[in-house]
């Protein structure tokens, strides 16, 4: 024991700085093994952000990775110490046993078992550890994805609804010199008192959208700082992503890659439970060396529909990713076709808007040369204003389903970095 006790305490860390960045390049040298035996975490390395550097998207998304408790990261770091526990699975196991030889008397000793053959169960639990890393690693990065998407989402609401109330502040401008002019004009009996309501009741109307519209804006940013290690009020305009449904494969696939390779395992697992088991043990207390074989399941009446049940396991694994695929590549090409869509909805509206600018000002012009009411300029100022607004509403529009495509495949933070 006390052999034992001295061999234990020689593997405690040393308290030195060369030993720290022993132990960091040790730590890389690791994942990178880990990425080079593992097709998913590899592609998940390879991922690069479309948040263009310096722009700001990125502005926003990096304050808010910063403050990410990341949950998700420490089931990642307990997958990834389990499976490093299983890759000495093969190993022989030593332990204490103490057993009693009368009811007085006990005798303890120091019990070494080793695995003979185990008919792939061992193969089989560090491959199920190994896809249990996996797993968690695709989580993370699903979960970094959505938090960045759920503070840009925040960030476009906010934007939309400050630039749409910079518009209908400058309406409501143009607008109370019209109630102005039509003041005047009943109070010198030129116009009817009908009139000036009717442009009293489109100006409160346009006041009360110009509030709401402010006060989206203020809780969006109040909400985003709230996400974030900085303050995120001074950020403003928006990004053009470029962002295409072959750019990588979607997360939703890999984790149904990823679970597959789990279930696949923990099948081969139970299977192996019904093969003999050949173990072998060697005690201190003198009792030579014994052994057994056996196997781990017991073998009854049942077990032909247990071994079917096993196969079927990993037939409807491959199954749920052929699945998985075909669903995420039905709502890749949803969202493709919504992007060109609003793409082509944008330049409509931004010449539907040119066009009503046009007509206001020809309107404005003849209303100068007396040759148009207030209330016809009103009229063609509410329906420029109205277009305005419907062109700010697919504008960001577009972006969000470009983020939303981003998010669906994990572009939209690096790989390295997550």
């Amino acid at each position: 024991m006390v052999t034992l006790m001295s061999g234990c305490m020689s593997g405690l860390p040393e308290v030195s700085r060369f030993k720290a960045v022993d132990l960091d390049t040790q730590a890389v040298q690791k994942r990178e093994k880990e990425a080079a035996e593992s097709l998913v975490i590899s592609s998940l390395q390879a991922r690069q952000s479309v948040l263009p550097r310096g722009s700001a998207f990125e502005r926003v998304a990096t304050p808010v990775l910063a403050a990410n408790s990341r949950a998700a990261e420490s089931e990642l770091r307990s997958a990834r110490l389990r499976a490093e526990a299983q890759s000495k699975n093969w190993l022989p196991t030593l332990g204490p046993s103490i057993s009693l030889t009368s009811l007085s008397d006990a005798v303890a000793s120091i019990v070494l078992d080793t695995v003979l053959y185990s008919g792939g169960r061992k193969k089989a639990e560090r491959e199920f550890a190994k896809s249990d890393v996996e797993v968690a690693a695709v989580n993370l990065s699903i979960d970094t994805n959505e938090r960045v998407h759920t503070a840009l989402m925040l960030y476009l609401r906010g934007q939309e609804a400050r630039e749409t109330a910079t518009m209908l502040g400058g309406a409501l401008e143009d607008m109370k010199h019209f109630e102005w002019i039509m003041t005047e004009r009943v109070k010198g009996g030129v116009s009817d008192m009908s009139d000036l309501s009717v442009i009293r009741h489109k100006l409160a109307k346009m006041q009360a959208q110009f509030n709401a519209e402010t006060e989206i804006a203020l809780a969006s940013v109040a909400e985003l700082n709230a996400m974030s290690v900085k303050k995120l009020g001074e950020v403003e305009g928006i990004t053009q992503l470029e962002v295409s449904r072959y750019s990588a494969q979607p997360l939703e696939v890999l984790l149904s890659e990823a679970e597959k390779g789990r279930s696949i395992a923990n099948a081969q697992i139970d299977r192996a439970g019904y093969l003999p088991t050949v173990s072998a043990s060697v005690s201190s207390n003198g009792g030579g060396l014994t052994g057994s074989v056996a196997p781990t399941n017991p073998i009854g009446i049942g077990m032909g529909a247990n071994l079917e049940a096993i196969t079927a396991t990993e037939e409807a694994a491959g199954r749920r990713v052929a699945q998985s695929q075909e669903e995420a590549s039905r709502r890749l090409a949803k969202q493709e076709a919504e992007t060109a869509a609003l793409d082509r909805q944008l330049a409509e509206a931004r010449a539907l808007t040119g066009g009503a600018k046009a007509n206001l000002d020809l309107f404005q012009s003849q209303y100068d040369a007396g040759q148009r009411q207030v209330m016809d300029v009103v009229g063609v100022y509410e329906t420029y204003a109205a277009q305005a607004e419907s062109e700010i509403a697919v504008k960001y529009d577009l972006v969000r389903a470009r983020l939303d495509m981003a998010k669906d495949l994990g572009l939209l933070a690096d790989g390295d970095d997550i």
